[in-house]
């Protein structure tokens, strides 16, 4: 096992991360910030889940987000390890991107060459997560940066992300989905089940009420993985607790994997999955 400072892995605070690692040296969350009208917070071990929902449930317009700064992700860059990894919110969903690699650009410029490998993660929330854990068992094997630059590309790659969310308001208003589809979910009470393609959402199914949606999620995670005794899922919810120890039983139930983790939502990924949403990243 290689010295936990020989490098170091950067995560954008949509990314959920076990406590145990956040209290690593190697690991650091960059927060983005939240702006409910006049209220303004950082995404970071301050916050506060239910204060969150309660204030969102109020404002009559939506929450808006600001990525980290790139001399933000400059100063993370900035230690002594050899090998830094930054993992993002998807391109297409957040400029979290595009300001860590020009963080690098900068870094470089100041301080000269370093090995900087930016990963857009095409996800988000558990998505990230799945890549900052592969990126560490990665190192720990011993690899050279090169070859995890190929290996983490391959595993983004071959990921998939799905979710179901109770409330599609904040995508919605954002742009991230068409507004027919949101008003007939809210109608009908039919829940689509979303996914990610290259880091754009589109719609994969449905059904009526979240135990419906929730069961067919599941089927299809079931029928999309290969070699599930080799594999790593991760399920992150907002405050749905229940709904996420559904979504692992369902799963023990028809597969053997080799590891399930439940994970808190942020609050980036409690502002887009909102209250009651869960999401899946494998």
């Amino acid at each position: 096992m290689v010295a936990d400072m020989s490098y170091k892995i950067v995560v954008d605070s949509c990314c959920e991360l076990p406590k145990e690692l956040l209290q690593k040296e190697s690991f650091e969350r960059v927060p983005l910030g939240i702006e409910i009208g006049d209220y303004h917070l950082l995404d970071d071990e301050s916050f506060q889940q239910a204060d969150f929902l309660r204030r969102v449930a109020a404002y009559p317009k939506c929450p808006k987000s600001s990525c980290p700064s790139p001399e933000r992700y400059m100063e993370a860059y900035h230690v002594e390890a050899e090998h830094i990894y930054v993992v993002t919110l998807s391109s297409k969903l957040s400029g979290s991107y595009n300001s860590a690699e020009l963080g690098k650009r900068m870094y470089r410029e100041k301080y000269g060459e370093k090995k900087i490998h930016v990963v857009d993660s095409e996800s988000a929330s558990c998505g990230e997560t799945q890549l900052a854990l592969k990126l560490m068992e990665l190192e720990e094997e011993g690899l050279a940066f090169e070859e995890i630059e190929k290996q983490i590309t391959a595993f983004r790659d071959s990921m998939n992300t799905y979710f179901v969310l109770d409330n599609l308001e904040t995508l919605r208003k954002n742009g991230r989905l068409s507004n027919i589809k949101a008003a007939v979910a809210s109608t009908l009470n039919i829940k689509p089940i979303m996914g990610a393609d290259k880091g754009t959402i589109i719609q994969m199914g449905q059904g009526i009420g979240m135990k419906k949606a929730i069961t067919r999620m599941v089927d299809k995670i079931v029928d999309a993985i290969k070699g599930a005794e080799r594999k790593r899922i991760v399920i992150s919810h907002c405050n749905a607790k229940e709904r996420a120890e559904t979504v692992k039983q369902l799963l023990r139930e028809k597969i053997r994997c080799r590891e399930i983790m439940i994970m808190d939502t942020a609050g980036i990924s409690s502002m887009y999955a909102n209250d009651g949403g869960v999401i899946v990243a494998f």
